[in-house]
């Protein structure tokens, strides 16, 4: 299975593609981060991520698309433009005709590091040990977004073994 993970904001959405093999190994297929400019209209950074996500999704082909869930924020205004760059996200998935998952950010920390409140730093560790990268990614946006690939990944895994008991 590849799944698309991706770590939405206003200025830097990362993204990252991880496919899980028949012998349940990970690979890392891309990764990356769509950069919109802080003085742009609102409207002109959701269109370039809109665009550069459906570039992702034509480019690496994946079969589903993982993004962090709402969490509670203190600035209502940035929650309210993480919530607009949630939506275009989803809505470049949907176009794909890709299914979406949403996490909480502390069960994509627990899937990756196994503590809920793993640190950014801690996170970035296990993304480079669990896809054998030789480096840790540069953006912090794309360590997340593979963290939340990953995640979907392991959920799905989870949930599939448990289906096939159930249906013994």
């Amino acid at each position: 299975m590849r799944v698309l993970g991706i770590d939405c904001g206003s200025e830097h959405t990362g993204y990252g593609v991880v496919e899980l093999d028949p012998s349940g190994k990970l690979h890392c297929i891309a990764l990356g981060a769509i950069h919109a400019t802080a003085r742009a209209p609102i409207a002109d950074r959701l269109n370039k991520i809109f665009q550069g996500l459906q570039t992702v999704i034509e480019r690496d082909r994946p079969e589903e698309v993982a993004i962090e869930d709402v969490f509670f924020a203190v600035n209502v205004k940035s929650a309210l433009k993480l919530g607009h760059v949630r939506g275009v996200a989803m809505l470049a998935a949907s176009c794909a005709g890709l299914a979406v998952a949403e996490y909480a950010p502390l069960s994509i920390k627990s899937a990756v590091v196994g503590y809920g409140r793993a640190h950014k730093e801690q996170v970035q560790h296990m993304i480079t040990r669990l896809l054998n990268l030789a480096v840790p990614p540069d953006s912090p946006d794309a360590a997340d977004a593979l963290a939340i690939a990953i995640c979907h990944l392991h959920t799905s895994a989870s949930l599939r073994r448990q289906q096939a008991a159930a249906s013994r």
